[in-house]
């Protein structure tokens, strides 16, 4: 080989050499260093059907990445390109490439707290879901009342299956709810967690008179009645001395439960026709017996109160518009308690149960 082609191969051979290091130099420095050193948080959206070259330019755009066809070739080699997931997702500006699509690749989108109180009853929680912007009330009502969907989120138990809306199995807690989950997919999650914790407080049951859907049924109003959460065994003892002896159970928030139930609206207050209606299935100072269901959601504590009530002889408890209670085994005590709590102005003066911590 002539001196000429030498020189002219070995030049050749340089400029490719200074081509992949300046190629390489480049990668590297796309790789392992950010877009820019500002930790800026910027909320990046992966929405459906979006390829993954329009993600890549969005992402430059947003100068999260400083070249989108670098990211693109980083991601196919990394074999992350077709693992992207859709999400709304918290990136800050300082991120490398590969944190950037560690995130993007995680599912794990920004969440929001969705809150769902102990006690609230289905009319109650449409309207935290409707405020919250999940879905309207209407669209919730409908889905909870649903015979199909029931079935499918209690599948497995029989029992608890055959109910006619998911009331009771909604369970009270703090829910992170991200943008692209649905209604169902909420609902889904209440139950499997109400299912967790119901499986557990059945294991340490002390009762075997009533069954799952009667300690549920039990609980919520127990949950509905409690002023002072350290009252709740002692309430409990009531029910089930009355449920024993076959007495009226003769509880006010039974009486409001039904009423929305028949209406599909909210209530809060009951006429003295209410107390003597025999329409409403869920009024217990007409049936001797617990009412055809929850009337509300019910947290662990009553759930466990059901199960576990005090030893006592109560048949009659009232309140003392503080919260707590005043508990009696015989009428005539009773009816001096409610004579000085509930008949005597002053004694009510400036107070509701409505104010109430429950």
């Amino acid at each position: 080989m002539n001196k000429p082609v030498k020189v002219f191969l070995l030049g050749i051979f340089s400029l490719i050499m200074a081509i992949l290091i300046f190629t390489g130099f480049l990668y590297w420095n796309f790789v392992f260093q950010p877009s820019t050193p500002q930790a800026k948080e910027v909320i990046f959206e992966v929405t459906p059907q979006k390829s993954f070259i329009a993600i890549a330019q969005e992402l430059e755009k947003a100068q999260l990445i400083k070249n989108a066809k670098f990211f693109n070739i980083y991601a196919r080699l990394t074999g992350y390109r077709s693992k992207i997931k859709v999400g709304e997702y918290a990136l800050r500006a300082n991120m490398r490439p590969k944190e950037i699509l560690a995130v993007i690749t995680s599912g794990i989108s920004i969440a929001k707290p969705l809150t769902i109180p102990e006690g609230y009853n289905i009319f109650e929680i449409a309207e935290v879901i409707a405020k919250f912007g999940l879905a309207s009330k209407e669209d919730f009502l409908k889905l909870v009342f649903d015979k199909n969907y029931i079935k499918t989120v209690l599948s497995g138990d029989p029992e608890l299956s055959e109910v006619e809306s998911l009331e009771g199995f909604l369970y009270p807690e703090t829910y992170q709810v991200t943008k692209y989950m649905d209604l169902k997919e909420v609902i889904a999650a209440q139950v499997k967690q109400f299912r967790q914790v119901f499986k557990t407080v059945l294991l340490e049951k002390k009762i075997n008179n009533l069954n799952s859907k009667q300690i549920l049924t039990l609980a919520s109003i127990i949950e509905k009645e409690t002023g002072n959460p350290s009252e709740r065994g002692l309430i409990s003892s009531v029910f089930h001395n009355r449920l024993a002896k076959k007495m009226r159970l003769q509880t006010d928030p039974t009486i409001l439960y039904g009423k929305p139930i028949q209406s599909k609206t909210l209530e809060n207050n009951i006429t003295k026709a209410d107390l003597v209606s025999t329409t409403n299935p869920y009024n217990t100072y007409t049936i001797p017996a617990l009412p055809p269901g929850p009337i509300s959601n019910p947290g662990k504590a009553s759930l466990m109160a059901a199960v576990q009530p005090a030893t006592t002889n109560y048949l009659y408890f009232v309140s003392q518009n503080d919260g707590t209670s005043r508990f009696t085994e015989s009428l005539n005590d009773h009816n001096k308690n409610v004579q000085e709590t509930q008949l005597n102005s002053k004694a009510r003066e400036g107070k509701s149960w409505r104010d109430l911590n429950r």
